[in-house]
């Protein structure tokens, strides 16, 4: 099954993976910050149609379209079905993340829960109070909830745009934060915003959330059924008078997240080898199923709805709902407009505050133990860019308001996303005047970071490459059968020249389902080592990775002066089968299932593994251990 690489990189590969290797959070990220540009031009679209053509665009987008069954029916303009009907999608792949994220994520340590859960209320609460200070006593009052939901896209594309002046670590961090903001924000759209309740409809939407869950403990994968209870349910809601939008939260929290297992994987080659022998539609149908149950429902649907959501929902939705008529007239409103001065200030500085302050607060309170996983200086930037609110903070907006305020409030909005930019780049830009060792103090910090080695390294057990006491320990987990771990050889030998406090460490990972040789030639190491010559033998096995059979394997231990009884009786009785057992259960433990597989002072590699990418990440690794001695 291994196959050339096809990509432009051959480091963007592993054996038994897909042709893109970046990591479900990464391609979530690169998603989101791709859309970004997408969301803005449909944001200066709208804008530019609202202002040409006012009457049309309102006129459009008041346009009803119905759809009916018998004498049942569904009938809204088409800004609802934007709003509450493709919207659902988007909430659902935000349920699909948060649910990824406590499940193989940052979060999945349950006490790490509690800093992003506390920035990401307080982020909420200081906004929605600089928002009420503004517009206490008046009947905008009961717009605050516009002033407090983050736009994870417009985020995300900020952190895009500006580069590699923070750290990877504030992506996940903001990431996790807007996804408890987009959770708080909807139930204060479903109990705040949402009139008119009819309790026989509620009552209908809760019995068929209810069947969905008993069809899930049933463990039916059928995603026509739940299709079809989802659609029932937002039916149903809907009909209440509850925002319907929650039903696609509800079912992407409910969607399991795992890492790909080993053991499905190999099940997944031996019908791809059955069909390749055999090619029946029926072996087909299993070879398919049985690859698609090897990655969790989590990641397929998220590959499936997000760059839908994405690159087509959200934009749709900003041009539904940016458009605003700019004149002398909302601009002179707006600049006293307690609705439109209460969004932005709330947005501009009580996003910051809020995260920012409630970072500090349980970091003195828990006596550092929970701290951000950057620093001060990083936090702060993610502070000004979770001042972006424009996706959830349109449809508050749209609920809660009419006329002249709801033009006032789409003004703060807008407003507050230049201004957040703006922030944003002014903390950046403060932080690149610092010295060098203070900068990467204010940007990286000193938190733990979750340790995804699950077998810490041992110096008398690992074969290590490099001083024994090195402050940045890389770890491989590879195959000597296979070409993409022969690729990044090279690649790893260029990193101890370059980094001289750079320790290596190969742990095998023999997949004989795909590399016959593999575990022989894994075995044939190990059998060296006996004599001290591990390196020497694992550097001649990655030369010739297309002559692993016993005899070369014998070949190449008289080249190197072995004593060849010894080595030839080491390999019968099969004396370092328990070695390689042993790196495979750590391999299993660490949730490692393709070669190769990195790890940098025990945190995965995520992405390509040239030299870039590597040489990035160990300098990252080096400069943290250095600001903890």
């Amino acid at each position: 099954m291994t196959h050339a690489p096809s990509s432009p990189h051959p480091f963007q590969e592993q054996s038994t993976r897909d042709p893109e290797t970046r990591t479900p959070l990464r391609a979530f990220l690169a998603t989101e910050s791709g859309s970004a540009a997408v969301l803005l031009a449909a944001t200066v679209a709208a804008l530019v149609w609202a202002n040409v053509a006012p009457a049309g665009y309102t006129s459009f987008w008041e346009t009803h379209l119905s759809v009916t069954l018998g004498s049942a029916g569904v009938s809204l303009d088409l800004r609802e079905w934007v709003n509450s009907g493709l919207m659902t999608f988007f909430f659902f792949v935000i349920g699909l993340e948060a649910r990824r994220e406590f499940d193989t994520g940052e979060l999945r340590e349950r006490q790490r829960v509690m800093l992003p859960l506390a920035a990401g209320l307080a982020g909420m609460i200081v906004p929605v109070g600089i928002y009420l200070a503004f517009n206490v006593g008046g009947a905008s009052a009961h717009g605050w909830g516009a002033a407090m939901s983050t736009d994870t896209a417009f985020a995300l594309g900020m952190l895009a745009i500006l580069g590699r002046r923070f750290p990877d670590a504030l992506r996940t961090f903001i990431l996790t934060v807007t996804v408890v903001d987009d959770l708080l924000a909807l139930v204060v759209i479903a109990f705040v915003y949402s009139e008119n309740i009819t309790a026989p409809a509620l009552l209908a939407a809760v019995a068929l959330f209810g069947l969905i869950l008993l069809v899930r403990a049933a463990g039916v994968r059928r995603g026509v059924a739940y299709l079809l209870m989802g659609v029932a349910t937002w039916v149903a809601l809907l009909k209440s008078g509850v925002d319907p939008v929650v039903v696609g939260l509800a079912m992407g929290l409910l969607t399991y997240a795992y890492p790909a297992a080993r053991s499905d994987l190999e099940r997944a080659s031996d019908l791809f080898i059955s069909f390749r022998e055999q090619p029946t539609p029926e072996l087909e149908r299993s070879a398919r199923q049985g690859l698609a149950s090897a990655v969790s429902l989590n990641e397929r649907l998220q590959q499936m709805y997000h760059p839908w959501t994405s690159y087509v929902i959200v934009p749709l939705f900003a041009l539904a709902n940016a458009g605003i008529t700019v004149d002398a007239g909302l601009l002179s409103r707006a600049a006293t407009s307690p609705v439109t001065l209460g969004i932005l200030l709330g947005y501009v500085v009580g996003k910051p505050v809020g995260i920012t302050g409630a970072s500090w607060l349980l970091a003195r309170l828990s006596r550092s133990r929970l701290r951000p996983p950057v620093g001060w200086g990083a936090l702060a930037g993610g502070g000004t860019i979770a001042g972006v609110g424009f996706t959830v903070a349109l449809l508050i907006s749209t609920l809660a308001f009419e006329g002249d305020r709801l033009e006032e409030a789409k003004m703060g909005i807008l407003s507050a996303v230049i201004c957040s930019f703006l922030a944003t780049c002014g903390v950046a830009t403060v932080i690149r005047l610092l010295s060098p060792h203070r900068r990467a103090r204010v940007l990286l910090g000193t938190a733990e970071r979750v340790i995804d080695l699950a077998v810490p390294v041992d110096p008398a057990r690992d074969h290590v490459r490099g001083p024994k006491n090195a402050p940045v320990t890389l770890v491989e987990y590879a195959d000597f059968e296979c070409p993409y771990c022969g690729q990044a050889e090279p690649v790893v030998r260029d990193l101890l020249a370059d980094f001289g406090d750079l320790r290596y460490v190969w742990r095998h990972l023999p997949l004989t389902d795909v590399h016959p040789s593999a575990q022989l030639a894994a075995e044939a190491a190990e059998a060296a080592a006996e004599q001290g010559a591990f390196w020497q033998m694992h550097d001649r096995l990655l030369e010739h990775q297309g002559a692993l059979q016993l005899s070369d394997l014998k070949r190449y231990a008289d080249e190197l002066g072995l004593d060849a009884k010894r080595f030839h009786r080491s390999l019968r009785t099969h004396s370092g089968a328990g070695r390689v057992a042993e790196h495979m259960e750590s391999a299993d433990l660490s949730g490692v299932s393709g070669t190769p597989t990195f790890f940098i002072n025990g945190l995965l590699h995520r992405g390509a593994y040239d030299i870039d990418a590597l040489s990035a990440a160990v300098r990252t690794a080096r400069a943290r251990a250095g600001l903890r001695r």
